[in-house]
C-alpha cells in the first residue's frame, strides 16, 4: 500500500483572450478578490492560432497569461474554472443570438513537472473532475522546458507560450524555496 502524501500546492494560471484589452483591469480585480494578487502579466499577443472565437468575440482578438501570488491546493481546479466561467458571463454582452463573451477565460494551474487546464468539453485526453469540469494536462515540464503533447492547443504550442510558462515555473520554483526557509 503507498503512503498518502499531501501534494505541493500548485500556482493558479489563466490565460485570457479579448478584444477589448481596457476591460482587464476591471476583470483582474475581479479574479484577484478570489485568487489573490496577481504576480505575473505576460505582454498581449495577437491571437492567431484559429478563428473559432472570432463568431462571438469578433476579430483582432488579443492573448494574455496571469498568474497568482497565492499558491492553491490542485482539488481546487474545478472550483477555479466554475468561478471563471462566472465572470466570463459578468462581462458578456446579451445579444439575440445569445450571450458574446467579451473575456474568455483559460483557468489552470502549473506545478513543477505541468501545465493543467480545466475544459467545460469532454475528450479523450481529458479527466472529470465536477460539475462538469474536464482537467487536461497541456503541458509537461521535459529536459528543462515545457513540452505539448499531440493534444496540446496550437497556439500552447507556440515557443512565445512556453517561454512564459517557463517563466511562471520559475516564479513558482522561488516560491517553493522560499517556503521551505520560512
Amino acid at each position: 500500500m503507498g503512503t498518502i502524501l499531501t501534494p505541493q500546492p500548485v500556482k493558479a494560471v489563466i490565460g485570457v483572450l479579448t478584444t477589448d484589452p481596457c476591460l482587464l483591469p476591471t476583470v483582474y480585480a475581479v479574479l484577484g478578490q478570489h485568487l489573490g494578487p496577481i504576480d505575473f502579466t505576460s505582454e498581449l499577443m495577437p491571437f492567431t492560432s484559429t478563428t473559432y472565437y472570432e463568431t462571438e468575440m469578433g476579430q483582432n482578438i488579443q492573448r494574455q497569461f496571469i498568474s497568482f501570488e497565492r499558491l492553491v491546493d490542485a482539488g481546487t481546479l474545478a472550483e477555479m474554472k466554475l468561478f471563471t466561467n462566472t465572470v466570463e458571463q459578468m462581462y458578456a454582452l446579451e445579444k439575440p443570438s445569445g450571450n458574446a463573451r467579451r473575456v474568455n477565460l483559460d483557468a489552470g494551474y502549473l506545478c513543477l513537472a505541468k501545465l493543467v487546464l480545466a475544459s467545460t468539453k469532454d475528450h479523450a485526453h481529458r479527466i472529470y473532475l465536477r460539475e462538469g469540469i474536464y482537467a487536461e494536462i497541456t503541458l509537461r515540464f521535459y529536459r528543462k522546458t515545457f513540452q505539448p503533447w499531440e493534444w496540446s492547443y496550437p497556439d500552447y504550442r507556440l515557443p512565445a507560450y512556453i517561454a512564459i510558462f517557463n517563466e511562471i515555473r520559475k516564479i513558482y520554483r522561488n516560491q517553493l524555496e522560499d517556503a521551505k526557509i520560512s
